[in-house]
């Protein structure tokens, strides 16, 4: 700790400028990464990802979760809850102030449009497999809501939906940096 009549930095507030612009440099890495790959996932549309692997327990959860809700509800809740649990990531970031790591798991909400979509989009031809067999979930929701011929149609409106959010994430991550450095460069003026 400083004195107040002292203007020398201990060596932590010394330290503490260079920590942040190491953590600073991480989250453009971070946010660059995401914004590469956000692309990529855009330009090849059906190919199987990393973050499937963690989406697919996550869904298959969803289903238990709800099942107290009926046939519609529980065969909802696997998509449900793979938009819930990114999201309450999101809201924990957020009220804690960290804009930037919260757009992390909102650039994982549009990632799971995309999955949502490409599940959609199969509900006529039922081509996927299925993890552990059974119904197909949005063969089901679409026939009980009569919009089973509408499939790819509302599977391309799920998937720009997902885009639009990837992208919100990744511009809301450059803005969260933008406004952490003009923060970090008025805070340092002040100390002098």
């Amino acid at each position: 700790m400083r004195d107040s009549d002292s203007s020398e930095l201990t060596e932590a507030e010394a330290e503490a400028p260079a920590m942040m612009l190491t953590q600073r440099r991480g989250r453009l890495i971070l946010t660059a990464g995401l914004a590469i790959y956000g692309a990529w996932c855009v330009a090849t549309p059906d190919q199987f990802r990393f973050l499937d692997g963690l989406d697919l327990p996550i869904h298959e959860t969803g289903h238990l979760v709800f099942a107290w809700g009926g046939e519609v509800i529980t065969a909802l809740g696997g998509t449900m809850f793979q938009l819930i649990v990114p999201l309450l990531f999101v809201i924990y970031f957020w009220r804690r102030g960290d804009r930037h790591a919260a757009t992390v798991p909102l650039w994982w909400v549009g990632q799971n449009c995309w999955n949502i979509a490409r599940y959609v989009a199969d509900a006529r031809a039922m081509d996927l497999p299925l993890a552990g067999g059974g119904e197909h979930d949005w063969n089901f929701l679409l026939g009980v809501w009569d919009v089973l011929p509408n499939d790819t149609l509302i599977a391309r409106d799920i998937r720009a939906i997902g885009t639009l959010i990837v992208a919100a994430s990744v511009c809301i991550g450059w803005w969260a940096l933008a406004v952490s450095k003009t923060d970090q460069a008025k805070a340092a003026s002040s100390q002098v």
